[in-house]
């Protein structure tokens, strides 16, 4: 596994969560590939990206089997996690309509890392290993 900061560890490993509206990635359009930042599994493509206006990056689709979802404790919510490591990527919100999938990945940007598309990007890092 990659080597964290106390920050991402509070959110990737203690299911924290950064500040709205003052992350890495709410604002950033640019074609490429969001990884995990614990294992570098692809998450997210850039073109699933889109501004929801709620302070964190927004995805309305994952890549095949990248993102496990999980009811969340409170009872209201449905958390997501890296499907490869189990870090803790946010929460995913159904059903408001704001682009045709119908669907929001509410992504903390200290979970991610994105790599620009013609960068490579690292080989992903399996837990078991």
């Amino acid at each position: 596994m990659n080597k964290l900061t106390p920050e991402e560890e509070r959110v990737i490993l203690h299911k924290g969560t950064e500040a709205p509206f003052r992350n890495e990635y709410d604002h950033l359009f640019a074609d490429g590939t969001f990884i995990c930042r614990r294992c570098n599994a692809p998450l997210f493509s850039a073109e699933t990206k889109f501004d929801s206006g709620c302070g964190w990056p927004s995805f309305d689709a994952n890549y095949p089997d990248a993102v496990k979802r999980l009811p969340d404790p409170d009872g209201m919510r449905t958390e997501i996690e890296c499907a490869n490591c189990g870090g803790h990527l946010g929460h995913v919100f159904i059903g408001e309509r704001f682009t045709k999938n119908n669907t929001r990945h509410c992504v903390n940007s200290v979970s991610i890392r994105f790599i620009p598309k013609g960068q490579d990007i690292p080989a992903t890092i399996h837990p078991d290993k």
